[in-house]
């Protein structure tokens, strides 16, 4: 007895139970409120995927494309690990997009700017991890992708050329640089869970908002049992659609290219990132200055960071002008993915030109 006693008032425990299991949590959060949880999931699902991938994967420039093909041809069950893995990052990028989305529309920068700017490090720090992860099995788009990518540092005025070498480790994308991205892409991971764990902290304190925009300190009820089996509907259709391409179309999103080994004397006729990164690219591509390039890239999603300084909110009064801005926004960033998915050629130049210029006028609009 004395022992259960002191289990029951350990602090740790209390806190987890406080902060997971009894959780007061709004009755009228709707189902776009499950992303973060989905997000947690599939966090979870890529760490062990590529902590069992990481046993067999050889960090070597003459052996990384051969090891994966040895992981997917002789390892037990390797190619479905490595086809969850490859296609986990989509979910993951998919639920991340809604998350932000979600956010956007229910005016959660300006209500939680805390919450809202750990998220967004979060968001810079898994599309870092994912493009190295890309870089690792070692094709033709992987390693021109990488060349293509980690050149753009050397935009930077005075140190830019030194920072670009000291990434490489070398004179181009070459052995160290593998190394460096394999290294990476481990332990990158645990730091978002950490940052995630941050993150939880921050928006457990105002506690979660509402698609009504209204105190809900009257109309709460405990996390778990009811929001646990709420949750878990969203999870087993998304496993259930993450398998069903694992098992039918594994490589629908990847790119052809890769399937032939890395080779510096051969370059591909049109290079493009993920599906995620396309219109991040597209807005790389769409300014003429390398320079000015570089920092449109980086600043379409540093520029999220600004919302936190709205003044007026979404759902504070019926505004269809607002939300008619909201979804023009979200049409130009699916236009800017396909831009980035073309080669650059007319017309797609000019499209993506001026679908850039829209992008960062629609973000001050919303503001």
């Amino acid at each position: 007895m004395k022992k259960m006693n002191i289990s029951k008032k350990d602090p740790i425990v209390e806190m987890l139970m406080n902060s997971l299991a009894n959780l007061p949590t709004p009755t009228s959060i709707s189902y776009l409120w499950n992303m973060g949880f989905l997000l947690g999931m599939t966090l979870m699902l890529q760490i062990i995927t590529g902590l069992v991938l990481s046993m067999n994967f050889v960090s070597e420039t003459s052996l990384a494309f051969q090891s994966v093909m040895h992981i997917m041809r002789d390892i037990d069950h390797g190619w479905i690990m490595r086809y969850i893995h490859s296609n986990g990052a989509s979910l993951f990028f998919i639920f991340m997009y809604i998350h932000l989305a979600r956010g956007i529309y229910f005016n959660s920068p300006i209500k939680m700017p805390m919450v809202w700017g750990s998220g967004v490090i979060i968001l810079l720090l898994t599309m870092m991890t994912a493009f190295m992860g890309y870089v690792l099995p070692w094709g033709q788009m992987s390693f021109w992708g990488a060349t293509v990518i980690t050149s753009m540092i050397s935009a930077l005025p005075y140190l830019g050329p030194q920072v670009t070498t000291w990434v490489w480790g070398n004179f181009s994308v070459s052995q160290p640089t593998l190394n460096r991205f394999f290294s990476l892409h481990f332990i990158l991971p645990f730091i978002i869970t950490a940052l995630v764990m941050v993150h939880l902290i921050l928006l457990h304190k105002p506690g979660s908002s509402n698609p009504m925009g209204l105190n809900t300190d009257f109309d709460k009820m405990k996390f778990f049992p009811y929001f646990l089996v709420k949750d878990s509907t969203p999870l087993m259709l998304s496993m259930i659609l993450i398998m069903t391409v694992v098992c039918l179309n594994p490589n629908m999103l990847g790119d052809v290219e890769n399937f032939s080994p890395a080779s510096s004397t051969s370059t591909p006729t049109h290079i493009q990132p993920e599906w995620y990164f396309l219109f991040a690219y597209a807005i790389l591509r769409a300014i003429p200055s390398k320079l000015g390039g570089v920092c449109a890239m980086a600043g379409s999603i540093l520029v999220l960071l600004i919302l936190c300084f709205m003044k007026s909110k979404f759902n504070k009064k019926f505004n269809p002008i607002k939300k008619v801005i909201f979804w023009i926004f979200v049409s130009n960033v699916i236009l800017l993915t396909w831009i980035g998915a073309n080669p650059v050629e007319y017309p797609y130049i000019n499209i993506g030109m001026f679908m850039t210029i829209s992008y960062f006028l629609l973000i001050l609009l919303i503001m």
